[in-house]
């Protein structure tokens, strides 16, 4: 299944949820997997984002629709990228 890496920043709204209720992270991980996705690493990070997700999808349509699902509460702007394991990328080279 593609791989796809999701950089999320809460907006004011969203980094209040997470001080009041810092469980409401895994509750979303669960909504993910409801679209049809699932969260296989995440990571908080300091910087530009908040999170760092390494998500696996059906397909850019599901992402797609987790990004737009997510970001339509307000609570999160996410940057969603595909992503090609290093051995795939070095193999669609040498073609």
């Amino acid at each position: 299944m593609p791989i796809y890496i999701l950089l999320s920043t809460l907006t004011s709204e969203g980094r209040k949820t997470i001080k009041e209720r810092p469980e409401r992270i895994k509750e979303v991980n669960k909504e993910i997997e409801a679209f049809g996705a699932k969260v296989l690493q995440q990571y908080a990070v300091l910087g530009r984002y908040d999170f760092v997700n390494i998500v696996e999808a059906p397909s850019n349509d599901a992402i797609t629709r987790v990004s737009i699902e997510l970001g339509s509460r307000g609570t999160v702007h996410i940057m969603s990228m595909p992503a090609t394991p290093i051995d795939d990328f070095l193999s669609m080279l040498k073609k």
